[in-house]
């Protein structure tokens, strides 16, 4: 078992991180102040250097490298803020993946290579008024007729709502109640009868565009299918690689935390000597570490072990829920922590600490809550699942 990252991850994961703090805490901040997202031409430029298709295949214009790549570059663009590292993460670790693994050969040639260059963003439509961790319940309807599917229904907590080009919506076929009626279909944002409704102001996020979209009788061609009734089960097992990227969002927030807090604690004094001689803050720091070094190692070993043959690809629900929930929970103490040791200036929006706490808190709602993500670590380990309904 080796710890250590290959010369060429190495490479790679400095490059990002170079990239990432020469020309993006700027742009982060004023994301920030705005509440807007990333401009379509710095996304282009992202693809430009690479960095939105480390994962994805060669034939498309991505890298084929893997998972444990794709996340060395996301946690450097995290660290600056996850407004500037979300189209990473959706090109990365969410719902692109959902096409590069169940979209037909004729999707993906056409929206792969527009996503690996940054032309085109992929956002993922699931979440409903009544149908949140319950996805089950989802009201959305997808009816099939020859070449067309048309939808109706309204969706909500779609990041990138409005912003975004496309959206793997998440239906309900024919009619067909539970889980064996959910599929899933792409729709684009100019299709007759989209639309969405005003922006979420959120505690956090700033920068992610938030929104209802309504679907009113939205035709699109049959073409566009990506999972059909009865596929719910392929559709949650993409999910193991998004709860990474979610872990890795995470982490990064967390670990620019303690990175502020080491440099903070070396130059404050108080009563004559840096306060990091404390050993009050000494505690802290320590802790801190520990927490942003064992939720990385979790992250790591889900991607690695993805790589296995008999996972197919894809991190485990076991390996990558821990990471997941792990990552969820010390993010929001890491962050607290930091505000803490930097006193006024952790809580003054003159720095970005206070941001890194509101940014921190939404991973653990975000991609299934930490509960949820308990009770799929407790099934894996049982082998079996749990019936919420009973």
């Amino acid at each position: 078992m080796d710890f250590s990252l290959t010369q060429q991850q190495l490479e790679l994961q400095d490059a990002a991180r170079k990239f990432a703090r020469a020309e993006l805490p700027d742009l982060a901040r004023q994301l920030e102040k705005d509440d807007t997202p990333v401009p379509h031409d710095m996304v282009r430029r992202y693809g430009e250097l690479g960095f939105l298709g480390i994962n994805l295949p060669e034939q498309y214009g991505g890298m084929g490298l893997g998972h444990l790549e794709a996340l060395l570059v996301l946690e450097e663009f995290a660290q600056i803020s996850v407004a500037v590292a979300f189209p990473v993460f959706e090109a990365l670790t969410g719902p692109v993946r959902t096409i590069e693994q169940f979209g037909t050969d004729a999707l993906k040639a056409k929206i792969l290579p527009e996503v690996i260059s940054g032309e085109k963003i992929v956002a993922v439509a699931m979440s409903e008024p009544g149908a949140g961790t319950a996805l089950t319940d989802l009201t959305t309807t997808a009816k099939v007729d020859g070449d067309t599917i048309t939808l109706n229904g309204q969706k909500r907590w779609s990041s990138g709502a409005g912003h975004s080009d496309y959206y793997i919506t998440y239906c309900r076929f024919d009619g067909i109640e539970g889980a064996k009626g959910v599929g899933a279909v792409l729709v684009e944002k100019e299709d007759d009868g989209v639309s969405f409704g005003k922006p979420e102001e959120l505690m956090g996020f700033r920068g992610i565009p938030s929104a209802d979209m309504f679907l009113d009788d939205v035709r699109v061609p049959h073409g566009n299918l990506i999972v059909g009734a009865g596929g719910f089960g392929k559709l949650m097992s993409a999910f193991g690689l998004e709860r990474c990227g979610n872990a890795t969002m995470g982490l990064g927030v967390a670990a620019a935390a303690l990175e502020d807090a080491l440099a903070y604690t070396q130059e404050r004094e108080a009563f004559g000597k840096p306060i990091v001689d404390f050993q009050a803050v000494q505690m802290k720091l320590a802790e801190m570490a520990m927490q942003v070094d064992a939720a990385r190692l979790l992250i790591w070993r889900a991607a690695s072990n993805a790589m296995k043959p008999e996972n197919g690809g894809l991190p485990t629900v076991y390996e990558s829920s821990l990471a997941k929930c792990f990552s969820n929970e010390i993010v929001r103490e890491v962050t607290q922590l930091g505000v803490q040791v930097m006193g006024g200036y952790g809580y003054s929006k003159e720095y970005p600490m206070e941001q890194r706490l509101r940014d921190g808190f939404a991973w653990g709602i975000a991609g299934g809550t930490t509960d949820v993500q308990k009770t799929n670590i407790t099934a894996a380990m049982i082998g079996r699942r749990f019936n919420q309904r009973g």
